[in-house]
């Protein structure tokens, strides 16, 4: 699977079934496994902020499907 592959899946998280955002780039290990996906958050025109970015790591990850990308994270702003 390509980069550009996973940058077109919405990624959802199933703690809470809410969409998270987009795919904008991977971290890979030195053995060439995935270590984690940055997410650029759903931004509207007032939070243009980079530092809204969010890591996740492989472990989260629980499922790749056709069109998502189901992940489990804790909500932050519980």
């Amino acid at each position: 699977m390509r980069l550009s592959d996973l940058q077109s899946k919405k990624i959802i998280n199933i703690t809470d079934g809410k969409s998270i955002g987009n795919i904008i780039d991977v971290y890979v290990e030195d053995n060439g496994s995935i270590e984690s996906f940055i997410i650029e958050t759903n931004k509207n025109f007032f939070s243009l902020n980079k530092e809204s970015d969010i890591k996740i790591a492989w472990k989260d990850i629980t499922k790749i499907g056709e069109d998502v990308i189901l992940v489990r994270t804790v909500n932050e702003e519980s």
